[in-house]
């Protein structure tokens, strides 16, 4: 299966809310603690969703039409990346990260900041990117420097 990617509108916003709640839901336990996971999964609202929409660059990675990912850019800056469990580990992530990237890079940005949690932060590593600071809570500041720039 190889997953297509677009750009995520308005009408995007239910979808893709419901790929994060269940990819925290489901993918997050592995390394935070229960309470912090639903706080999380839960902080979020369709409105909420569709602000994201409106506020950041976010891709939707999809399979016959069903969203299985998504990723948000702002700036220098990874906003967010989520994917559906059901297609954990099928390499959704991995490529469309490496698509947030190629975008960035034609954009002139060298380099890359973000926060992983701590379910993701192995993830993140395997993908050329370093820790950024010390820990705050959960959240784990990283960054990456794209080839070819200093």
């Amino acid at each position: 299966m190889i997953a297509t990617h677009r750009r995520a509108g308005p009408a995007d916003a239910p979808q893709l809310l419901e790929v994060r709640q269940r990819s925290i839901t489901i993918l997050a336990p592995q390394g935070m603690p229960i309470a912090e996971v639903e706080s999380w999964a839960t902080n979020l609202s369709v409105a909420g969703m569709e602000q994201k929409i409106r506020a950041l660059e976010i891709w939707v990675a999809e399979i016959d039409g069903r969203a299985v990912g998504w990723g948000a850019i702002h700036g220098d800056r990874l906003e967010g990346l989520y994917t559906d469990p059901d297609f954990a580990r099928r390499g959704i992530g991995t490529a469309l990260l490496a698509e947030l990237e190629a975008l960035m890079r034609a954009r002139g940005i060298g380099r890359i900041d973000a926060e992983a949690s701590v379910n993701a932060e192995g993830f993140y590593l395997r993908r050329g990117y370093a820790p950024a600071g010390a820990p705050r809570g959960e959240a784990r500041p990283i960054t990456k420097r794209l080839a070819g720039w200093p």
